[in-house]
């Protein structure tokens, strides 16, 4: 299969990954009405699938190494589209998130999995463009997921809105039989003990600070663009959940841009363009503040533009550390990165109750301070790279 064709399918992967994870933030305001439930509450619409990404991630890379990478990303995104189905049969919020939840639990098998795929199939050389690209889907993913959702919910009633991406996810799904191909670099691992391989990753430095990197990340795209939707909903914006959706118009910069960045990865190394991605993020943050729609329209799409192409940066820097258990290290990168959703979603419901966005996005560039630190200080050329590469992969 043409290397086009491979690269379209880790695209699809990424964009059936994302779709629904993040599908209730344009209508939090809509459902936090509809179920007479706090901020915080209806929040727990995206920390519950994020936590459910978390747990289950390390077993997906697991049960991919010993079953193949392409039928656990079949079998992920099926089960993933009929819990999304299932959602739309919700009549009240514990409901809604008992399949929010399980659409968490079958993501990593998409998520994880796809990111250990590309290290298998791709050359080093050209591993960062295509983990690029697939970030490149994931963020067209989210995007869809969420215009989507603001759109339908304001023709039709919130039920329609998971019934409609559930039917998207079937159908992206079969298009994703035909465009993956089958793994032909993976190797099945010759009996490594889960425990023994998991305290190998954790004891490893450059990686645990990927994982603390990969929180850091997911805690300040969720934390931005959950309560940015409160922030949106209020004077002097008062938008409905049309325009919440179309906020995410802005992901579609991060598509374009960060595919590009992939290149820059490869060639000027990881954490230099992180470190870069990370700084552009904190003045988009910062440019929301300003109370004018096209500042906050801005802020917006320099923030996630920088969060994605960091993003970009972590996932690749996972592939090139780690030389054995790949699935199993970026299935535990997952679970750490989803954590962080996790608190991106709960932990600025306080601050907002404090001091309302403006509080918020004091703790978003806290975090994304922090972001920046870890990898120039502890991310460092991986063994078994010589140094000539190093500076290059590396920075």
């Amino acid at each position: 299969m043409p290397t086009r064709h491979r690269t379209f399918g880790v695209v699809l992967a990424g964009f059936c990954a994302f779709l629904t994870v993040y599908a209730t933030q344009p209508i939090l305001p809509l459902l936090a009405h509809v179920f007479q439930a706090s901020e915080v509450l209806v929040s727990l619409t995206v920390t519950v699938t994020t936590m459910g990404i978390a747990l289950t991630a390390p077993f997906a890379g697991i049960f991919s190494d010993r079953y193949g990478r392409k039928r656990t990303i079949i079998w992920s995104a099926l089960a993933m589209s009929l819990a999304t189905l299932m959602a739309a049969t919700s009549g009240s919020l514990p409901a809604l998130l008992f399949w929010r939840f399980l659409q968490g639990v079958f993501t990593p098998g998409i998520f994880a999995v796809t990111v250990a795929y590309i290290h298998d199939e791709w050359s080093g050389a050209s591993a960062g463009q295509a983990t690029a690209a697939y970030v490149a889907g994931t963020v067209i993913g989210g995007f869809s997921g969420r215009f989507l959702s603001g759109f339908i919910a304001s023709h039709f009633d919130w039920h329609a809105v998971f019934a409609f991406l559930g039917g998207l996810s079937l159908l992206a799904t079969i298009a994703l039989h035909f465009f993956l191909p089958p793994e032909s670099g993976h190797a099945r691992p010759e009996g490594t003990a889960f425990d023994a391989a998991f305290l190998e990753h954790l004891r490893n430095p450059q990686l645990s600070a990927a994982f603390a990197v990969g929180f850091c990340v997911l805690f300040s795209l969720v934390s931005t663009f959950t309560y940015v939707n409160f922030y949106l909903a209020a004077p002097p914006f008062l938008l409905k959940p049309a325009l919440l959706g179309s906020i995410f118009f802005v992901y579609l910069v991060g598509a374009v841009v960060t595919p590009i960045a992939g290149r820059y990865i490869d060639r000027y190394g990881h954490r230099l363009m992180l470190a870069g991605a990370i700084s552009a993020g904190v003045g988009g943050v910062l440019l929301t503040l300003i109370p004018v729609l096209p500042a906050v329209v801005i802020g917006l799409s320099i923030c996630s533009t920088g969060v994605f192409i960091a993003q970009a940066c972590s996932n690749s820097y996972i592939g090139v550390v780690a030389q054995r258990n790949r699935a199993l290290a970026v299935g535990i990168y997952v679970t750490f990165y989803n954590l962080g959703g996790s608190a991106g979603a709960a932990l600025p419901g306080l601050f907002w109750k404090i001091g309302g966005w403006p509080a918020c996005v004091g703790l978003i560039v806290l975090v994304q301070v922090v972001t920046v630190a870890l990898a120039m200080f502890l991310w460092s050329s991986p063994t078994g790279i010589h140094s000539e590469d190093a500076a290059v992969e590396l920075g």
